[in-house]
């Protein structure tokens, strides 16, 4: 009896949640009709977080009426500004005035929060394209690059001089303050060329950026971002935790109903472990968390972080939204935090636009790509939905096959409607996943329940009549409720449902979508679906390398019974596979290989019974790197390290907006004319057995460090007793000699060593002269061509010596006094009959000291420095 008692009280609350919803639903349906109090009215006219006191503040309010509105502000709000939101032109700016008067105003829907300041939700750590395989998409797929569409980065302005965004910038502010780097990380993970390395490469790489400033919070102009040609806006920042459906959350459903093929991606945030302290969910730790009243909305993305392993984050915001819909929507590796997963999504969305637009003409409604994402995305954490990963991790590799083999459909339904749409479940199908999405019209602010528009889906078997109803959660405010894990029942609170069904038998199916509740219609919806079997490699792939000598992790997918195989590898060529696990769960999905110190194309594969899975052939290698040995004047020399079996190297230059091409070598160096110097961006990749491997880094070969030979010429210390210079030089290639010279007091140059070229030496003056010298490196080439560094100085203190100059100095200016290194001085000061006139001090090696102010003439400076036995010295003051 006792154990049935826990179960026996979640049910209750579950019914009170229901009955209550529909309490909300009723008094919210009728409350016009009724006398209610103007005071209560105007309370729920109130954006939570408002004082409803009459406190003086800066509010962003919607009405029916401006005119009439700003007409009633200036009478009883006298010196209230009132200032119209771009592009809303029902929305009003209010500063100077009492929100508590502003909401009983009969002309003002809802007083919500103005802008908030917006923060990035992203510190920058590393990426892994392979944990939510956008990797193999680009191995498969090669076609699929973003190119053609164009994705917005709302925040701060980012780098336009960043290579990997050559020529794709199409709105570049040249003026703009970069104020972070931030902007520039989320661009290179979801559209970065891959020009600075393989690294800068982002999931959709040949994309246009264009860029937004999130200064305003409400979604910018929905006409400027469809000019210039805008499908994707990511949105990687956050405020505070806010559990309401304000005017930001209203305004980004309406753009989407606008604008059906424009897909808003918004990161869920960093405020994990933090508490809520309004709304439903107030003051129950680590849930409804969400940094923002714009993620609110139904018709956006909202994404999750998890870790390399899919575990989401501790720190990633939960869910679920105010009125209990399922928040985050998807997760996505993000390091450093759900900016940089978001970022990611942004980037695998635009493939998805692609792969329907190169099949279609046209760009899909984002409800689409939506489905195609939540339907495609591997289950982690609790089975099925839940609020912390909501419908998963996100699978690029899947999410675009769903497009491309035509495992979606679309259409709409009125109230009471319904649609059905055949299914064939193919033999050995382990999993049947069907999703449903639709773009809700956006409700009233304030709303106690944001969806409007209720479509039901149900999957049926027809042959003998077997039903089977979405995964849903329960929305009651209490812990043990929200962690239950989802039950097939009807959902009456999100804008997307999704039915799973294991191991289903083969045959016929029907989804049926059906109008429950339509108040605006009629609906339309987007539906995407799979059959899940088998095994695939998503790492490694051809598209890069795996590090030699280093740790890698080897993902696979396995949908399938719980199973062993056996991992092996080999270098191609040769026909014998080493093992490097005998029995790996398939179920696990990934192995971490140290892999060998070599440089060779292999490939790895999994046995289990008859079946053998290899993968794509791959190159492990170390980056290759490429150095300037010289850049000079009348020619730059490349070059690089062998690589043990490269029969040639592949040179890229930068073009317009990508790396190209530019010349095949089979020797490590490259010389450069001026010309081609200029182009400044060079790069190279190995081909081993016929595969090009994976460039290096792209440095810029102009740069001024680089010299022509001579990469740095300093003094080891600048005051010493010994006079010695550290020399770097870019290469020893056809060069002679090498020289130290110093300058003499005729301006002449003296040679006081000479030595053989070494890309690092140590040159040394054995007989310098006291006091402050001027040095220069002579550098000869075979070919006769001297080059020469800049001039560098060194002081030759020796160890009982203190050096004084300018002498003499003028009245007022400083004086450097030049003594051991480490050591205090103290310089008192005397004049010509021997009277002290002041003193200074000082601690240092190199010192510049203020004398007392002691006229014009002769003096006598006696310094003392540490322990050292005093000294005298004669100045003159002009």
């Amino acid at each position: 009896m006792s154990a049935a008692l826990p179960a026996c009280r979640l049910v209750r609350r579950f019914l009170f949640a229901t009955a209550l919803g529909a309490a909300i639903n009723w008094v919210s349906s009728t409350s016009k009709a009724q006398n209610t109090a103007p005071e209560l009215v105007g309370a729920r006219r109130l954006a939570p977080g408002i004082s409803a006191g009459r406190a003086v503040q800066t509010v962003r309010v919607s009405v029916t009426d401006v005119a009439a509105f700003q007409k009633w502000l200036a009478q009883e709000q006298p010196g209230a500004i009132a200032i119209a939101e771009p592009r809303q032109p029902r929305i009003v700016r209010v500063q100077g005035a009492s929100p508590a008067v502003l909401a009983g105003c009969r002309w003002v829907q809802f007083v919500d929060t103005a802008n908030r300041k917006a923060h990035d939700e992203r510190q920058l750590n590393g990426a892994d394209f392979a944990a939510n395989k956008v990797s193999p998409v680009h191995s498969r797929y090669p076609q699929l690059t973003g190119s053609g569409l164009t994705v917005s980065v709302k925040e701060n302005p980012l780098d336009i001089q960043d290579i990997d965004f050559r020529g794709r910038l199409i709105n570049p502010d040249p003026r703009a303050v970069l104020q972070s780097s931030h902007s520039t990380i989320m661009a290179t993970l979801i559209a970065g060329g891959g020009n600075s390395s393989p690294n800068g490469k982002g999931a959709a790489w040949q994309a246009r950026i264009a860029q937004s400033d999130y200064e305003n919070l409400l979604p910018d102009d929905g006409a400027l971002l469809a000019q210039q040609g805008v499908t994707v806006q990511n949105h990687s920042y956050g405020v505070g935790i806010e559990n309401y459906y304000g005017l930001e959350a209203k305004a980004y459903d309406e753009q989407t109903r606008q604008y059906p093929a424009l897909l808003h991606v918004f990161s869920s945030g960093n405020s994990g472990n933090q508490t809520s302290t309004a709304g439903p969910y107030a003051n129950l730790p680590g849930i409804a968390n969400l940094t923002g009243q714009f993620k609110m909305a139904k018709n956006v993305l909202l994404v999750g972080a998890t870790d390399a392993l899919g575990q989401v984050a501790p720190l990633s915001s939960r869910g679920p939204a105010y009125d209990g819909r399922v928040k985050p929507e998807l997760v996505a590796y993000g390091d450093g935090g759900s900016s940089e997963a978001a970022a990611l999504v942004s980037g695998i969305s635009l493939l998805v636009q692609q792969a329907y637009r190169d099949q279609h003409g046209a760009v899909p409604p984002a409800t689409l790509v939506k489905a195609a994402l939540l339907n495609s995305a591997d289950d982690t954490g609790r089975p099925a939905v839940d609020f912390e990963s909501g419908y998963g991790q996100a699978d690029a590799l899947g999410a675009v096959q769903t497009i491309l083999e035509n495992r979606f459909s679309q259409g709409s339904v009125g109230q009471g409607q319904e649609q059905v749409i055949p299914l064939t479940v193919p033999p050995g199908a382990q999993q049947l996943k069907v999703t449903l999405v639709w773009a809700d019209p956006e409700a009233a602010a304030n709303a106690p329940r944001a969806l409007l528009n209720d479509l039901d889906l149900t999957l049926v078997r027809p042959t003998n009549g077997q039903r089977w109803l979405p995964w849903t959660l329960s929305a009651y405010p209490h812990l043990d409720s929200l962690k239950l894990p989802a039950q097939r029942r009807p959902d009456h609170l999100n804008n997307a449902e999704q039915i799973t069904l294991d191991v289903p038998a083969p045959g016929a199916y029907e989804l049926h979508v059906r109008g429950y509740q339509i108040v605006q219609g009629p609906q339309a919806f987007s539906v995407a679906y799979e059959y899940g079997q088998g095994f695939t490699w998503t790492q490694p792939t051809a598209a890069r390398n795996l590090p030699a000598g280093a740790p890698a992790l080897l993902r696979w997918q396995w949908l399938g019974p719980a199973t062993t195989a056996q991992l092996e590898y080999r270098a191609v060529g040769r026909s014998q596979w080493q093992v490097l696990s005998p029995a790996v769960s398939l179920g696990q999905q990934y192995f971490l290989w140290t892999t060998p110190d070599t440089t060779a194309p292999m490939q790895v594969r999994m046995r289990t019974g008859t079946a053998a899975y290899e993968s794509d052939t791959f190159l492990v290698a170390r980056p290759l790197a490429l150095q300037v040995g010289y850049a000079c004047p009348e020619e730059t020399l490349l070059t690089w390290a062998r690589v043990p079996g490269a029969t040639q190297y592949q040179v890229y230059r930068l073009g317009a907006t990508q790396l190209e091409p530019f010349r095949l070598v089979s020797d490590t160096v490259l010389f450069l004319t001026p010309a081609e110097a200029a182009q400044r961006y060079y790069s190279v990749a190995p081909i081993v057995r016929g595969k090009v491997g994976e460039r290096g880094s792209t440095p810029d070969i102009t740069q001024e460090a680089y010299g022509c030979y001579i990469r740095s010429f300093i003094p080891r210390q600048l005051v010493s007793d010994t006079v010695q210079f550290q020399l770097q030089l870019g290469t020893t290639y056809r060069l002679k000699t090498v020289q130290l010279e110093r300058r003499e007091p005729d301006g002449s140059f003296r040679v006081v060593q000479t030595i053989a070229p070494a890309l690092s030496s140590i040159l040394i003056d054995q007989a310098p002269v006291s006091g402050r010298a001027e040095y220069r490196v002579r550098v000869e080439a075979q070919t006769g061509r001297i080059y020469y560094s800049a001039l560098e100085e060194a002081f030759f203190v020796r160890k009982t010596d203190v050096l004084v100059y300018p002498v003499p100095v003028a009245q007022g200016e400083p004086l450097t006094v030049v003594g051991p290194k480490g050591e205090p001085i103290r310089v008192r000061v005397y004049d010509m009959l021997g009277r002290f006139r002041g003193e200074a001090s000082a601690d240092g090696a190199i010192n510049s000291i203020v004398l007392p102010m002691v006229g014009k003439g002769a003096f006598l400076l006696r310094i003392s420095a540490g322990a050292r036995p005093e000294q005298t010295r004669r100045i003159l003051v002009l």
